[in-house]
């Protein structure tokens, strides 16, 4: 199977230049960035092409990541072990698998991964190393595949300086890999690249969380195996939305509890998700949601708190205390981003003192409402 978001790139690369044959109106500026960046393309491909052995990867405008070499016996590369070595070029923030024999020689190399498309039709990326490497036979054909994680962080935009995981699965097959473009999208479309062990729950164990983003009904979410927290499941009234239920709950998939909050109508039908997680891997602890105005303007937000168990970057344990606060607007609700800078919630604050801190820092005073 060929890959084709690897395609994307050159796609829009001849869509372009076809425009500019075609005499359509791009400017002569536009023109000169394209020339550019096809220029720096070519020659990036032209470099990573030229890669035969470990040695040349260095000077190939690649850095090994030393930390992320293994060696792997890998089934189709014969009986002895091989090396996995990857490597990032951090001009263009692109990275490439290689699989070397024990003299170094490079037997198979791929840069067509999920992490170096982020960016559609672009050439600079966003990876800036991996997270996760794994080494299991997902598609259970009795050869090992390559799972693969890598952090990612934008320059610009919404969400720029914000870390976040891209998973991706390299699939073995005689002497080389492929890679299904689907597994990976919904991988990373339903958050399931917080881990290896996520990614392989989903494409060896068929365990989705594909559910809890495409249910469209309470019904179906329960019939999925979501579990409904009960105590803190109830009616409000909220000023723009309606009346309806808000219903917290977690779905349990391998040995990770994902946390989910939903707002139902009163015919059952799902009108609003939240999703406090985040890139959290697993759920520790809902410590109480509460629904009243926090930021003084008449409508009632939503205030959850939680506590996350996730891998610290020594590789240690550690539990995460989290405060999520969600403001009620005409068309939806907001995400607060700012609130940390002001109170950073621990493990010793309850709602009560939680809910005084959010309405100090919108300027007004706690009421008994």
């Amino acid at each position: 199977m060929r890959n084709q978001k690897g395609r994307k790139f050159i796609g829009m690369m001849l869509v372009l230049t076809l425009s500019i044959c075609l005499g359509c109106p791009i400017h002569a500026a536009d023109n000169v960035e394209l020339a550019l960046l096809k220029d720096n393309y070519a020659k990036y491909e032209a470099s990573f092409q030229a890669i035969e052995n470990l040695a040349d990867i260095e000077g190939s405008g690649f850095t090994i990541i030393q930390d992320q070499m293994f060696p792997v016996l890998l089934e189709s590369f014969g009986e002895t072990e091989v090396t996995f070595v990857s490597a990032l070029n951090e001009r263009y923030g692109r990275l490439a698998i290689f699989i070397c024999n024990e003299a170094g020689e490079v037997l198979y190399k791929t840069n067509q991964l999920e992490t170096n498309f982020h960016n559609t039709g672009q050439l600079k990326q966003p990876t800036k190393g991996i997270v996760a490497v794994g080494f299991h036979d997902v598609n259970k054909d009795m050869l090992t595949d390559i799972i693969l994680i890598t952090e990612c962080e934008n320059d610009d935009g919404e969400y720029a300086g914000k870390s976040y995981k891209v998973g991706d699965v390299l699939f073995q097959r005689e002497g080389s890999f492929y890679r299904d473009w689907r597994v990976s999208d919904k991988i990373n479309r339903f958050s399931m690249n917080k881990s290896v062990e996520f990614i392989v729950a989903y494409v060896r164990d068929g365990h989705s969380t594909e559910i809890l983003y495409n249910a469209e009904t309470l019904e179906e979410l329960t019939e999925q195996g979501f579990n409904i927290v009960e105590e803190q499941t109830y009616y409000r009234n909220f000023e723009k939305q309606g009346k309806l239920r808000v219903v917290p709950g977690t779905l349990r998939v391998a040995e990770y509890t994902i946390f989910m909050i939903y707002l139902v109508n009163e015919d059952g039908n799902i009108v609003y998700c939240f999703q406090p997680m985040g890139d959290y891997e697993n759920l520790y602890s809902f410590k109480g949601m509460s629904c009243k105005d926090m930021d003084g303007d008449g409508m009632k937000d939503l205030v959850v708190l939680t506590r996350y168990n996730d891998v610290d970057e020594n590789g240690e344990r550690v539990i995460y205390p989290k405060c999520d606060i969600y403001y009620q607007r005409t068309g939806g609700f907001d995400v607060d981003e700012d609130f940390h800078n002001y109170y950073s919630y621990g493990e010793e604050d309850t709602m009560e003192i939680m809910v005084a801190k959010i309405r100090e820092y919108w300027g007004w005073e706690v009421t008994n409402d």
